[in-house]
């Protein structure tokens, strides 16, 4: 995967290119080259995102785990009290 400041700096020579070529073409190109810098931080912003629902899917997994193994050894202490109750 391409760093962010290998990527940045292949978009500049680009863009340093593209100045350089003559006639009409020369728009065309500088369009495309803005939509993929466009797509580039719409992409960096949806990992972002990604990420931090990730990371809360982890804590939210690691408190129902807790909460299974608390609810598990309280349903054991109940079905101990119960037994010694009932005899």
């Amino acid at each position: 995967m391409m760093e962010e400041s290998m990527f940045e700096g292949q978009l500049e020579k680009l863009v340093n290119a593209i100045g350089a070529i003559p006639g009409p073409n020369k728009e065309k190109l500088v369009k495309m080259v803005k939509k993929t810098s466009k797509c580039h931080s719409e992409l960096k912003k949806n990992i972002a995102c990604l990420q931090e629902s990730l990371d809360f899917l982890r804590v939210s997994v690691k408190y129902l785990v807790f909460d299974l193994e608390a609810t598990r050894r309280e349903n054991g202490s109940l079905k101990k009290l119960l037994k010694e109750k009932n005899g």
